[in-house]
């Protein structure tokens, strides 16, 4: 067996492994890379094999930079199978259109605005998006449902087996199994890691013992605070938001982000913490993946079920709206807050946020809150570090609304909570490769995991391969 490390290594989105065994070529995700919007966009469109050199592709989860570049590589030329989860399978149906969508339309956007400068005699280039919808829907089809702990053929000799990683609705990590003439040789790929006691989805299962791991390291230097300490942060961005009759804007991953929030908000008016003021969720694609939430129930904790078996929506309530016209979207620019939008993208780099943010910015009473892992170069980073004066639509903004993040619903597990995960895979452990974080965050986890486990690790380059014996 050996593998290649093309995406995720080094950064943390993008996520794409290369597996090969008995003369054939898989890939572990085939996410798409977010950050410096050329650089993007190069690696994105430039993938590092042919599609079709690929037999088969194991995808962890749903989030785009896992999954988000399927359609490219079906461009050029897959043709084989994409084993998931059912959920996953069901979450990536509605967010391969959307985001084909979503590249369609900034291509048209910023084309008008091309013409409008040309006209003044300002020159620029032609955008084209990455794939389109007729691409996104040519990929659907190739899905095959894997449940978890079913195993699944991948090749001759190779096989593989998921569980739960307890990320985002569908999420899994998977050990792939080798036979070597009745000997076996075991690579677990992580896929991300999620936190125990998340809301709505179930924590993370213990994997097998293996002989070698591709591990992520998105949070591979930090700790997160105590997940109850996010009620009491919430509620006093909301309540100091509203006193100031200002608007609160939430990018959010339109998977499991905005689902959690939602029921957050819910709790927080059930016990009279926060005033009864009007919640948006603008994302048509956050309204479908919420309706695959409830379409899965199977993959809720106990908390979310108890929820259902009191027949209450924990998705949906008095004061919340669902908006899935663009015409009710923009509607949103005319409304007196006090109220909260949750929109996507949860990095700020497409879609309906960068207008609500463009409209909201810059006024001094409205609250930006950021509740996720924001990838370096991107609008929600630079939000992040403060800086004074960003881009959006490639037009200068002053930075005026007040930003806050709420790192403690992160759907990535701290390294603690990395180390407590690996430790039932440790005793047999030949070597780790650390993949998906920051240099120094990968950098970081290395330093943990030889401390607590004395274990080999191994940071790849984008192209480098490892012969797996």
């Amino acid at each position: 067996m050996k593998v290649t490390f093309w995406g995720a290594a080094g950064t943390v989105t993008g996520s794409m492994h290369i597996v090969e065994s008995g003369g054939r070529r898989y890939a572990l995700d085939c996410g798409l890379f977010q950050g410096r919007r050329k650089e993007a966009d190069a690696k994105n469109r430039n993938l590092p094999v042919a599609g079709s050199s690929i037999d088969a592709v194991v995808l962890s989860h749903a989030h785009i930079d896992h999954s988000g570049n399927l359609p490219t590589l079906v461009k050029n030329g897959f043709t084989g199978p994409i084993y998931s989860t059912p959920a996953t399978i069901d979450l990536c149906n509605w967010m391969l259109r959307d985001t084909a969508h979503i590249q369609e339309k900034d291509a048209e956007f910023v084309n008008k605005r091309h013409e409008h400068r040309k006209a003044a005699g300002l020159e620029d280039g032609h955008a084209v998006p990455l794939y389109t919808t007729e691409d996104a829907e040519r990929t659907l089809p190739l899905f095959q449902p894997v449940r978890y702990h079913q195993p699944q053929e991948l090749g001759p000799n190779l096989s593989y087996v998921s569980c739960d990683a307890g990320h985002i609705l569908g999420s899994s990590s998977v050990a792939l199994d080798e036979d070597r003439n009745g000997a076996r040789v075991r690579l677990t790929f992580s896929g991300d890691v999620g936190r125990p006691g998340l809301p709505i989805i179930r924590d993370p299962e213990t994997m097998p013992t293996s002989d070698y791991l591709i591990v992520e390291s998105t949070y591979g230097g930090r700790l997160h605070k105590d997940a109850g300490h996010v009620e009491n942060k919430l509620a006093d961005v909301v309540n100091r938001t509203a006193n100031h009759g200002g608007r609160i804007i939430v990018p959010a991953f339109a998977v499991g982000r905005a689902q959690q929030l939602v029921l957050l908000l819910h709790q927080l008016f059930n016990q009279k913490r926060i005033p009864g003021i009007p919640i948006f969720v603008d994302s048509p694609l956050a309204i479908n993946v919420t309706q695959v939430h409830r379409d899965h129930p199977e993959c809720f904790n106990e908390e979310t079920r108890e929820y259902l078996l009191h027949s209450e929506d924990p998705f949906g309530f008095s004061r919340l709206q669902y908006v899935r016209e663009a015409s009710e979207s923009k509607k949103l620019n005319d409304l007196h807050g006090p109220f909260v939008v949750i929109s996507a993208s949860g990095m700020c780099e497409a879609g309906r946020i960068l207008h609500h943010l463009r409209n909201s910015i810059e006024d001094p009473r409205n609250t930006i809150l950021i509740t996720g892992f924001q990838a370096q170069d991107t609008l929600g980073r630079k939000l992040i570090e403060k800086w004074p004066e960003v881009k959006i639509f490639g037009e200068p903004v002053r930075v005026r609304a007040q930003i806050s993040s709420l790192d403690e619903l992160s759907a990535h597990a701290d390294y603690n909570e990395l180390l407590d995960w690996m430790r039932p895979l440790a005793p047999i452990l030949r070597k780790v490769f650390i993949v998906h974080g920051e240099p120094q965050q990968s950098l970081a986890f290395a330093s943990q995991i030889q401390s607590r486990f004395g274990l080999e690790t191994v940071i790849p380059k984008p192209g480098e391969s490892f012969e797996l014996v």
